[in-house]
């Protein structure tokens, strides 16, 4: 899963939504002096992953589109694109005003926050990202964006756009995967959070 995913799929508070965003970028290494909401926040996202790399409906999704070294962040794009066009079967609030209150409560962080961290919060915030998803084309220019932060060593194997084709011919047989695996994620981590701070769950 990616950006949009790991926010929603957070206990409705902003450091733990921000810690669940940035266990990518940091690499799973919290500050020192981070609060409780920011490491689990991170914990979570570990689980997050670490359950939908192991899940068939997942990997089916992954066969779909042939074979290569960045399925995987290939589909987790994807599956970014389709809970924003399902966002309403699984959010009590809607779309633009869940992420319009992220990006506000999110900048009011910052200043607690080490500038190693800040860094990618702030590109977040500024190029709107979790907005870039409104049609199908949209990932022709998401995938485009993520192979500039590819190395040439990787890209020299493989490149998300190279996959746009596949997702574009495949995508209601993706979004049917993904339909039956959101609902059985959401239940497998909802067991490691306070229930009753998922309440902008509808599942």
């Amino acid at each position: 899963m990616n950006w949009i995913a790991h926010i929603f799929l957070s206990e409705y508070n902003i450091d733990f939504q921000i810690g669940n965003y940035l266990a990518d970028p940091l690499k799973g290494k919290v500050w020192e002096d981070a609060n409780a909401n920011f490491i689990n926040g991170m914990k979570i996202h570990k689980i997050i992953d670490s359950y939908t790399d192991k899940n068939l409906l997942f990997k089916r999704s992954k066969q779909r589109i042939g074979s290569g070294l960045l399925r995987g962040v290939v589909i987790d794009l994807t599956y970014d694109y389709l809970l924003s066009k399902n966002w309403d079967k699984f959010s009590n609030i809607p779309l633009d005003i869940f992420f319009n209150k992220f990006n506000t409560d999110a900048k009011r962080r910052l200043k607690y926050i080490p500038q190693n961290a800040r860094i990618p919060l702030e590109n977040l915030i500024k190029y709107d990202i979790v907005n870039r998803y409104k049609k199908i084309d949209d990932l022709q220019t998401v995938f485009s964006k993520v192979d500039k932060r590819l190395s040439s060593r990787v890209l020299k194997k493989d490149n998300n756009s190279s996959y746009y084709k596949a997702v574009s011919q495949n995508i209601f047989k993706i979004e049917e995967d993904f339909l039956e695996f959101f609902p059985q994620l959401t239940n497998h981590i909802k067991n490691h959070m306070h229930r009753s701070k998922l309440n902008h769950w509808k599942i």
